[in-house]
């Protein structure tokens, strides 16, 4: 596997908001959104290879039953992935897989012992046409789909795409740089967005914009 990072940390972003959490950072990403704030882990050819077992030496040393497998793009290492995920879930660890949107996750990540994060890329990412809408129709109750949020084009966007793709995933609308999220707040709130979170990237409020966190 090509491995960025592997680190414990609290989870920024989504549902699990402020839960501790190992992180696995895969190298690697076919898309390139504008606001990226992990190039790191998509070009520049930072990585270290490492196999499964060696992966899950590590999260099992770091002694956090709860696993973010993001990237990246993690799914773009899809058979590696699927072995972690398995062996992880044998184990009792509890998985969230963040990814992009435009690859559907393997059968392992619709687990009860999984959430998928899903992204719908937003016009401020440049990467909207990316999006396959077919993916939000098999999210369930305990999956997320994110929205992160540039502008009030980005803002109407998002608004559309629930209305003409409904879900049963808990909806997310997060800003883009992960802390200036009132004018967000306040639009959610004018539109009785029913049933979406408005939530902030924590580890930015807490550590600022800094790597291992």
């Amino acid at each position: 596997m090509r491995v960025s990072e592997i680190f414990f940390s609290l989870q920024g972003e989504g549902i699990y908001i402020g839960a501790p959490t190992v992180f696995v950072r895969l190298y690697g990403c076919d898309l390139r959104c504008e606001w990226c704030d992990t190039m790191y882990a998509v070009e520049g050819g930072e990585f270290r290879t490492m196999s499964v077992s060696e992966v899950v030496e590590r999260v099992e040393g770091l002694r956090c039953k709860t696993v973010c497998i993001t990237g990246g793009e993690p799914l773009l290492q899809e058979e590696e992935v699927k072995e972690l995920a398995a062996i992880l879930l044998k184990g009792g660890y509890h998985i969230l897989l963040e990814t992009s949107g435009h690859m559907e996750p393997p059968p392992v990540f619709f687990d009860d012992g999984c959430v998928i994060s899903l992204d719908c890329k937003c016009p401020g990412s440049a990467m909207e046409s990316s999006t396959d809408f077919g993916l939000f129709r098999k999210l369930g109750e305990k999956d997320q789909l994110k929205f992160v949020i540039k502008d009030e084009a980005d803002y109407l966007y998002a608004k559309g795409v629930l209305r003409e793709h409904p879900t049963r995933a808990c909806v997310v609308f997060q800003p883009v740089g992960g802390t200036e999220m009132r004018w967000i707040a306040d639009r959610v709130l004018r539109d009785k967005m029913r049933g979406v979170r408005v939530l902030p990237q924590l580890h930015k409020l807490i550590w600022g914009n800094k790597r291992g966190v």
